[in-house]
């Protein structure tokens, strides 16, 4: 269902699963859509209602020429502006890499929104400001190059990056449905969602970690060094998360380890949210 958050604009979001509880929203990672779950959103859509929504620029949302909504913050309100005329003023919210980036900006600027806040392979972004440039000369290097060569060149290279090396091992099937879904996005979105919503061009959220006080769970799988350290960091930043760090799994643990991220997701949700005192479960 698209739906209107500006004018001019609109969202994509697809509903499913049950019929009563609080909604999980879902927020996909770079070249991803709503439909790009798997097994891992079917085991959630069979506990809870879910929310997926396409990101700015992906799937069937609007993927504009100027970047403005593809900036961070207008993004969180976008998303936060879609669930709420989808009949929802408070959720759980999920974001995997890019949607986990999204979805901890949600949590900042918009903490009413959100009862308990998951995180799989993200950041709160890149603190060095000289790191951020160079990140932020880096993604403009890559959106020139989808727009110049188009979609299918980029999903070649991107799919061969080492941060994915780890999903060769997926079934064959599952390899063809992932690929499906990046190629069905636009020259435009993923460009303007590099420069708009890359790790170098959004605020880095560091020392905003400790005043956002909702539960959270932070999933990063064994093999995802970088992540898996960042997951701990964001365990002991933040007052009420933990971290959960997936065996046999990189980057997307959820599509490599979809029933131990799906019990994870589903037994944090169900729990008695802790604090990071002293004494408390790590």
């Amino acid at each position: 269902m698209r739906i209107e958050v500006a004018a001019g604009f609109a969202l994509n979001v697809e509903r499913r699963g049950k019929n009563e509880g609080t909604p999980l929203v879902l927020l996909h990672g770079f070249t991803g859509s709503s439909g790009a779950w798997g097994e891992f959103g079917e085991l959630l859509a069979q506990a809870m209602p879910i929310l997926a929504v396409d990101i700015v620029g992906h799937g069937d949302s609007d993927a504009p020429t100027s970047l403005d909504h593809y900036r961070m913050c207008t993004a969180a309100a976008d998303v936060v502006a879609a669930v709420e005329r989808s009949g929802f003023t408070r959720a759980n919210w999920l974001g995997y890499s890019m949607g986990g980036r999204l979805a901890l900006h949600v949590a900042a600027a918009h903490p009413g929104g959100i009862e308990r806040l998951v995180l799989i392979g993200a950041s709160p972004g890149i603190e060095s400001k000289r790191e951020r440039l160079a990140r932020v000369a880096a993604d403009e290097l890559l959106a020139s190059q989808i727009e110049r060569d188009g979609v299918r060149p980029f999903i070649d290279y991107w799919e061969s990056i080492a941060l994915f090396a780890s999903q060769r091992a997926l079934p064959a099937e599952t390899r063809r449905v992932i690929r499906a879904g990046r190629l069905k996005n636009s020259r435009t979105g993923l460009a303007n969602s590099l420069r708009g919503m890359g790790a170098g061009a959004q605020d880095a959220l560091h020392d905003q970690l400790a005043g956002l006080t909702m539960p959270a769970l932070v999933l990063a799988g064994e093999a995802d060094a970088k992540y898996a350290a960042i997951a701990q960091e964001f365990a002991s930043r933040m007052p009420c998360a933990r971290a959960a760090i997936v065996p046999g799994a990189g980057h997307a643990a959820q599509l490599e380890q979809p029933e131990r991220c799906a019990a994870e997701v589903l037994a944090f949700l169900a729990s008695t949210p802790h604090t990071n005192s002293e004494g408390a479960t790590p």
